[in-house]
């Protein structure tokens, strides 16, 4: 009797020491760099599509290749986005040095930049795939499939947890760090400097200390982020994915750094959420899933579960212009 009793007070002072931390994401992934513990989890084993996170994958590819990154390539009429009709600010037959052509993929998320990557890998995009499943496997992404460099197909698809391990892979990549962590740049097309922004507004932002970044949006995929990021003395990588709007992807972010440094995470204010475990519902009700401070516990070869309580509360939608990035 006295130990039952003695479980329900520990029970009791652990669910009062509780963070609630609120996800407008389906999925979310945090992990600690140094130590692999998992912070934060939610529906991170969902297979889902990937969007533009994609780029990170074709910027790995491209540099093992080791191709000249002061070679020009021309942008091709094939290069045109004709699955999705994303705009470009990259016109056909221009020539462009395949490091800035890289840059444009990394930093602004140009779709034409990526597709002239696959396209232009030795062998062409045949030879650019095999090398992606190479890698893919290589990485211990066992959930993961890329068909095409961009993107912009619902069929590449992957998890929160096989794409933290290829955000961590990214970030070895100096060439990687460097162009995702540009808050702008200027790129020389058709003899004019043209400035160039990062598709992710935090890059540069006042008190982030970003180390990647890449974020990804096609109807399909909803909003998508993956960031590393030095927060409260912790490296650590998240992965956002399916938020229903610009704006929830990056109060998660906030939440989540709140979460490591220890302050008090804000109210979502989005209608796309989702219950954990659970589908996508349209609702004016964001759930809260409190997340045991200071850090919750993982199993083995990353197949977590947080233990979590979804707490409903009321706020309004937030709507948003949509922009593929």
């Amino acid at each position: 009797m006295m130990k039952k009793l003695f479980a329900a007070v520990l029970l009791s002072i652990s669910s009062a020491a509780a963070i609630a931390v609120p996800f407008g994401s389906q999925s979310v992934l945090v992990v600690e760099d140094d130590t692999g513990k998992v912070l934060l989890e939610k529906n991170a084993g969902a297979v889902v599509p990937i969007a533009s996170l994609t780029k990170l994958m074709t910027a790995m590819v491209i540099l093992d290749a080791k191709q000249d990154m002061n070679e020009l390539i021309e942008i091709d009429r094939s290069d045109v986005d004709t699955l999705k009709h994303s705009s470009s600010r990259v016109p056909v037959g221009a020539s462009i040095p395949r490091g800035d052509v890289l840059q444009l993929a990394l930093m602004s998320s140009d779709n034409r930049a990526a597709a002239a990557l696959g396209r232009t890998y030795p062998g062409g995009l045949p030879a650019f795939k095999a090398a992606v499943r190479r890698k893919i496997a290589a990485l211990g992404m066992s959930h993961t499939v890329i068909e095409e460099p961009t993107g912009l197909s619902p069929n590449n698809r992957s998890t929160a947890a096989d794409l933290v391990k290829m955000a961590q892979a990214a970030s070895q990549y100096k060439e990687i760090t460097d162009r995702t962590t540009d808050a702008k740049n200027l790129v020389s097309i058709n003899s004019r400097e043209v400035e160039f922004h990062n598709t992710n507004r935090l890059v540069g932002a006042k008190g982030w200390d970003i180390g990647l970044s890449k974020t990804g949006y096609i109807q399909e995929a909803g909003r998508c982020l993956i960031m590393s990021i030095k927060a409260g003395g912790k490296n650590a990588t998240m992965v956002l994915l399916n938020a229903g709007a610009s704006s929830a992807r990056i109060l998660d972010a906030l939440n989540i750094r709140r979460f490591i440094t220890g302050e008090e995470a804000q109210p979502a204010r989005v209608a796309r959420v989702a219950r954990a475990g659970g589908p996508i519902r349209a609702s004016a009700r964001a759930p809260r899933i409190k997340a045991s401070a200071p850090a919750l516990r993982a199993k083995s070869k990353g197949g977590v579960r947080a233990k979590a309580k979804v707490v409903p509360t009321k706020k309004k939608a937030v709507v948003v212009r949509k922009r593929r990035n």
